[in-house]
């Protein structure tokens, strides 16, 4: 293909739809070999990578079945089912090279927790970087059935009555999460602290892998949970219980899962780094389209996947939300967000909020020094570099790795310039 043609098929791209979707389109359209990202190409085939059966998985697993990674020199990617968190935590500690591997679809404070050992055997840090992010919003809150006569939403006060009865009767009350420290243990504490419930006290928080969810509401073993979907949205389909919120209503526009890799691994193969982060942004882009969703439940449900109907996927990545206990909103705009409002950038402001969080709860010392910790793990740098060499619209590139205050539903503010101001306002936390 000549230059000039190349040129045409860009220009004549934007004009129709006039977006960074349509200039990533038009450069796969102009190279579809991938020949247009600049520099010397991978120094590997491929990589390790592990996923958790969620749908904010879907930018790996979508690169991996469109065949991105091949296109930009990585044929032998390998996307790995992990069983949970701390298997995905364990085979990060492997590396590839000992059968475990050497990146991960990852919670996002993970990589942090890695680096600092606080959650490694023998408290030996292995350092991790985040590259990428996968994707904003669209985790959700489930209640169990027993309780949908308290009305419980947004507002998890309503629970307050009910729990102590439960417990004044003998019985413990238990909330699930995925690892301790991560977003899910982060949100569901969030939303139980703003309610007046000590989520250390009041409660016994319990990990349960994702998958594994629904089945353990089904037999009484938890009384709420927070997860990623399509696990919400099956315990709805089953009428096994309810969403009480989606923690897009917690924090509209949230940070969720990050793309995470050893830091030793993208020392020795820059290159490679970048292509698998491209890819992965192409893959972001055909997600984040309307009229992909269809095709995308079905790939995700796929039994190598995630092994589920493919309704159970595409109801709440559309934006419809059925919670389960009456409520059904259409067009929420709470739906998973992979490419747009700068999904896939990583910002290190929300990296901050991540770390302060962990502090609150006594994951990390008091005195952690933020910002210096958040610069050895976030490499938005690579996030940038890639993002040039695919040639994604200036208009996509945050130019500043903060996005500055953020307000969550209770009227609470994080300023990432002060993140102890954020703390000292906080009532329920470890220690208080």
């Amino acid at each position: 293909m000549t230059k000039t043609k190349a040129m045409s098929i860009s220009r004549r791209q934007i004009l129709k739809v006039g977006s960074a979707v349509a200039l990533a389109s038009a450069a796969r359209m102009a190279f579809p070999s991938g020949a247009f990202a600049a520099g010397a190409g991978p120094e590997v085939t491929g990589i390790k990578l592990g996923y958790i059966a969620l749908t904010d998985a879907a930018p790996l697993i979508i690169a991996k079945e469109k065949g991105l990674f091949e296109k930009h020199g990585l044929p032998d990617v390998e996307i790995l089912k992990q069983a949970s968190w701390g298997s995905t935590r364990d085979n990060l500690v492997l590396g590839g090279a000992a059968n475990g591997i050497d990146g991960a679809h990852i919670l996002t404070p993970m990589p942090y927790l890695i680096s600092t050992g606080k959650v490694t055997q023998n408290k030996v840090p292995v350092p991790m970087s985040i590259i990428g992010r996968l994707n904003l919003d669209s985790q959700g809150i489930s209640v169990a059935k027993e309780y949908a006569s308290t009305g419980v939403q947004l507002d998890a006060s309503r629970l307050k009555d009910a729990f102590a009865a439960k417990k004044a009767a003998g019985g413990e009350i238990k909330v699930a999460m995925t690892f301790p420290g991560g977003t899910h243990d982060l949100w569901i504490r969030y939303w139980l602290a703003a309610g007046g419930i000590d989520p250390n006290k009041d409660v016994s928080t319990i990990v349960v892998p994702p998958p594994q969810m629904v089945a353990n509401m089904k037999v009484g073993n938890m009384d709420a949970f927070c997860v990623g979907e399509p696990w919400n949205e099956q315990l709805v389909n089953q009428g096994i219980g309810f969403t009480a919120c989606t923690t897009s209503e917690l924090w509209k526009g949230h940070p969720e899962k990050a793309l995470g890799l050893r830091s030793d691994w993208i020392e020795k193969n820059p290159n490679a780094t970048r292509a698998l982060l491209m890819a992965v942004m192409e893959a972001q882009i055909w997600a984040d389209s309307l009229d992909n969703k269809e095709e995308m439940s079905t790939i995700l449900g796929k039994r190598q996947w995630f092994n589920v109907p493919p309704k159970d996927v595409a109801g709440r990545l559309k934006g419809t939300i059925n919670y389960g206990n009456g409520r059904v909103v259409e067009n929420s705009g709470l739906e998973m967000k992979f490419w747009k409002d700068h999904a896939s950038y990583p910002f290190k402001s929300h990296d901050a909020w991540f770390i302060t969080e962990n502090i609150r709860w006594g994951n990390l010392e008091a005195d952690t020094d933020i910002k210096a910790l958040v610069d050895k793990v976030n490499r938005e740098e690579i996030w940038r570099d890639a993002a040039k060499q695919l040639g994604v619209a200036a208009s996509d590139i945050p130019a500043s790795t903060s996005r500055g205050k953020e307000i969550f539903f209770d009227g609470k503010v994080f300023d990432p310039e002060n993140p102890k101001a954020y703390l000292d306002s906080l009532t329920i936390r470890a220690g208080a």
